[in-house]
């Protein structure tokens, strides 16, 4: 192939080299493959459109009925799935973690579920029974609500940078309906893992070290519902890492002590002050007391055959005094990484805090992207746009973090020449005091174009901000185009 870059995502479609503000579009659906090419030209259009309406219906994306009527037959073709969506974006996930330098990379796992309105529950599926609010004589009632569970994968470097997603796995619950009828049957540590729904933090955890390609360099964090050990036991096999947040007092030693039995009685190894926020946003400084120690530690009861026992470092932070203004600090924290000092646990502690930023990715896909208003009807269509519009957080959430990570890098890693001359023009720079451009100048310069005031003492720009100032920066750029066509170069 020549230096032409394969545009649409379609192997033998060849275009000019990517340019102008859809380049990082080009980028994220490369290595897209589609048994029609047809199909790589539409989700590129969709991914521009979705991404010039931040948080629009399809309709008003499209804009008309040609376009929107494509976009429903994407969206509903058998053919196209979520890994056909996704595969460009995930060989761009490894390119950037093979481009990043360090050690280590935190892989972020967590679960969020989108929930629909719809009378036939069937067609997208159950995702939990609601009681009624009003109560009522006789048994309890209930009405089913439907929707879709995503658990998804997110690559940050430690400095907080979203390198994109390495594994996405969707599903509802009617797969695993009988599983909590079993649980009430017999012990729940007893019932194999492959009948849970737990099973999907195995899955993504492997799915994610084999696309990265580096196990070694990778730690995988997930908060108390990752607390499974046969999660600790398929990353021994793997040759990757684990942080995770523990709620199961696990059998430890020779099985007649507990693993919180063990830490109650290690020494305290040092203080160390945080700055957390209360419920009205004051930061209060938080003073934690810092224990760890290696710790034996025993498969539950049942799988005690099947799996080995795993010698893994417990890391329990909890704060020193009752604050009153909010929840008291008690983190309870394993790994199977070494901890030598006390600095070396305030490390751990400080990776594991980094996990609330897949909070904020899925916070962007259903606030900004507004991914619970599609009206679709199928579970496999809303699949299929949930996929596309996880790309999109990804941009957006990017592009928030790069203005605090890398300040000073150069604006042409995020805005092309006209968006940064666009800019300049709708926002101009005071004679007296113009700044040397940089990429943190014109995210300020995106974010108040989405109504941001930039006040001295205002904190960064957040994703609201950025999400409302891409879509106003598109129709800027839309409008310059028709004027040039009308008036002439």
């Amino acid at each position: 192939m020549s230096q032409r870059q394969v545009r649409g995502g379609v192997k033998g479609q060849e275009t000019a080299d990517a340019g102008g503000s859809d380049e990082w579009i080009d980028n994220e659906v490369v290595g897209c493959e589609f048994q029609d090419a047809r199909h790589g030209k539409r989700l590129r259009q969709l991914l521009e459109q979705l991404s010039s309406k931040v948080g629009a219906v399809t309709p008003w994306a499209c804009q008309d009925w040609a376009n929107t009527k494509a976009a429903y037959r994407f969206f509903g073709n058998d053919r196209i799935s979520e890994a056909n969506i996704l595969a460009g974006h995930f060989a761009s996930t490894r390119a950037r973690f093979a481009a990043a330098s360090g050690f280590p990379m935190l892989i972020l796992h967590d679960t969020t579920e989108f929930s629909y309105r719809h009378e036939d529950t069937a067609s997208i599926g159950m995702l939990k029974k609601i009681p009624n609010s009003i109560a009522k004589p006789g048994p309890p009632r209930y009405h089913t609500s439907c929707g879709i569970l995503m658990h998804s994968s997110l690559v940050i470097t430690r400095e907080g940078t979203p390198l994109g997603l390495a594994a996405i796995k969707f599903w509802n619950r009617d797969k695993f309906h009988g599983a909590n009828a079993l649980k009430r049957r017999i012990n729940p540590t007893r019932v194999p893992i492959a009948q849970k729904e737990s099973i999907r933090w195995l899955e993504n955890l492997r799915q994610s070290t084999e696309l990265l390609g580096d196990p070694g360099r990778c730690v995988h964090i997930g908060d108390r519902e990752s607390d499974i050990y046969e999660l600790f036991c398929l990353a021994q096999q793997l040759g990757t890492h684990f942080l995770v947040r523990t709620c199961v007092d696990g059998s430890a030693g020779d099985g007649a002590t507990t693993i919180a039995a063990q830490m109650k009685s290690s020494e305290l190894r040092g203080l160390h002050p945080v700055q957390v926020r209360n419920r009205r946003g004051e930061f209060t400084t938080a003073v934690l007391e810092m224990r760890y120690r290696r710790i034996v530690v025993r498969p539950p009861k049942g799988k005690q055959k099947d799996y080995p026992e795993l010698i893994l470092t417990a890391i329990h932070a909890k704060e020193r005094n009752a604050p009153k203004e909010r929840e008291k600090i008690d983190w309870k924290l394993l790994t199977d990484l070494p901890v030598r000092s006390c600095l070396d646990a305030i490390e751990k502690l400080e990776w594991y805090a980094q996990r609330w930023k897949i909070e904020t990715f899925h916070k962007i896909l259903k606030s900004g992207c507004k991914a619970e208003e599609a009206k679709l009807t199928t579970a496999e269509r809303l699949v299929n746009l949930i996929a596309i519009l996880c790309i999109l957080s990804w941009r957006i959430f990017w592009i928030t973090m790069l203005n605090r990570i890398c300040p000073k890098a150069s604006p042409d890693e995020a805005f092309t020449k006209l968006d940064q001359f666009l800019m300049d023009e709708r926002l101009p720079d005071k004679p007296s005091a113009r700044p040397v451009p940089s990429i943190a100048h014109y995210i300020v310069k995106l974010a108040r174009l989405g109504g941001y005031l930039a006040r001295t003492h205002d904190p960064p720009p957040g994703n609201t901000v950025i999400w409302r100032g891409l879509s106003r920066l598109t129709d800027i750029e839309l409008g310059i185009m028709i004027g040039v066509q009308l008036v002439g170069n």
